[in-house]
């Protein structure tokens, strides 16, 4: 068998895996003890972010024709990526928190949703919180006022059941007319 038929199934299986992703970023792993590397696969595993050695050529071929094809400077020296399909932002911060245990691990940069980050940009991709902890602070703030809002219709209706207030809407009815011609005139 000649040595491409041996290449492009490799180089087929990173294709397959970028097809659908939303971000990878390449690391340089070298210095990594197994049971570091263990953990670190175990981390982005249970992120469904897919991580795995390959050899910078291979990568190229896949890269080229994508969005990936940014990261061609940064094939050099032992790399490894890690691709998600979901969250876009999980795989650099995974890889930056792993990083300050194991400084040995180095994030040489990466491509989130078809830009170009280097190894300070992930770093900053990397403080962004997951999807869900970004869903659930939204709807937090959007519940909020709703929740005052309610509690003040609330109160209002408690004091009027009680009857120690009088209705406020036969007060109010003169006073809106006047206000109303005066913007007429």
């Amino acid at each position: 068998m000649a040595k491409v038929e041996l290449k492009q199934p490799v180089v087929k299986e990173i294709s397959d895996k970028i097809a659908n992703a939303q971000s990878l970023v390449l690391v340089d792993h070298r210095g990594l003890t197994v049971a570091q590397d263990t953990e670190l696969r175990r981390k982005l595993r249970a992120e469904n972010v897919s991580y795995k050695v390959y050899k910078n050529t291979m990568m190229n071929f896949a890269f080229k024709g994508t969005d990936f094809e940014q990261l061609a400077d940064l094939l050099n020296g032992p790399s490894a990526m890690a691709v998600s399909e979901t969250d876009p932002a999980a795989p650099a911060r995974i890889l930056c928190e792993f990083a300050k245990t194991a400084p040995v691990l180095e994030i040489k940069g990466g491509v989130i949703e078809g830009r170009f980050y280097d190894a300070e940009g992930m770093k900053e991709i990397a403080t962004i919180p997951p999807r869900d902890q970004l869903l659930s602070r939204l709807l937090g703030s959007m519940q909020s006022p709703v929740a005052n809002f309610a509690r003040v219709v609330k109160q209002i209706a408690e004091k009027k059941s009680d009857g120690s207030a009088p209705a406020p809407a036969a007060e109010e009815a003169p006073a809106a007319e006047p206000a109303a011609e005066t913007a007429e005139a």
